[in-house]
């Protein structure tokens, strides 16, 4: 673990995920009338949900527009979701505005260029192996898991762990809370 990347971690106050090739492995399936199919993993939703119980604030800000992530979102209690967003920076902006933060106490986690105007914004940058390589060489932190098989996972964890949480948010499952 790079020592900068724990600094920038532990200063987080919102995380803030991309969708496809971060929350999915990027992967586009269609059904027979042409609705776009998502497959997300579990083990990312509990670590929002960890996250958000610690007091880390989650959004997410996506380029496509689909009805499922708008269900995912509400299922683990993600509050800021903007959808059908090419101007990340912008979408940015307006997160920053509703929620009364600064750019430095937020994470990005994203995987391709589309993602570089927020990214490079952002305290905390984060990428994942599969991701473009222009993403990668300017990110703080790259996942050990690909998108949509755990990467959001470690990314909740590392930043729990940054923070001196990652404990306490296991504690109610190992009989300790």
């Amino acid at each position: 673990m790079h020592i900068d990347a724990i600094a920038r971690a532990a200063k987080v106050r919102l995380m803030i995920f991309d969708v496809d090739g971060v929350l999915t492995d990027g992967g586009l399936q269609f059904g027979e009338e042409g609705v776009v199919i998502k497959r997300f993993h579990v083990h990312d939703g509990l670590g929002i949900r960890l996250l958000q119980e610690s007091g880390v604030q989650t959004a997410i800000i996506t380029a496509r527009q689909s009805p499922i992530v708008t269900r995912r979102a509400t299922d683990l209690g993600i509050h800021f979701v903007q959808q059908g967003v090419h101007n990340k920076s912008d979408a940015l902006n307006r997160l920053l505005k509703q929620t009364g933060l600064t750019a430095d106490v937020c994470g990005f986690a994203g995987d391709d260029i589309i993602d570089l105007p927020a990214l490079m914004r952002v305290g905390f940058a984060v990428s994942v192996p599969n991701g473009h390589p222009e993403v990668k060489s300017r990110v703080h932190f790259v996942t050990q898991d690909s998108g949509g098989m755990g990467a959001v996972r470690n990314i909740c964890d590392f930043i729990l762990r940054a923070q001196g949480n990652y404990d306490k948010a296991l504690a109610p499952y190992l009989g300790n809370g």
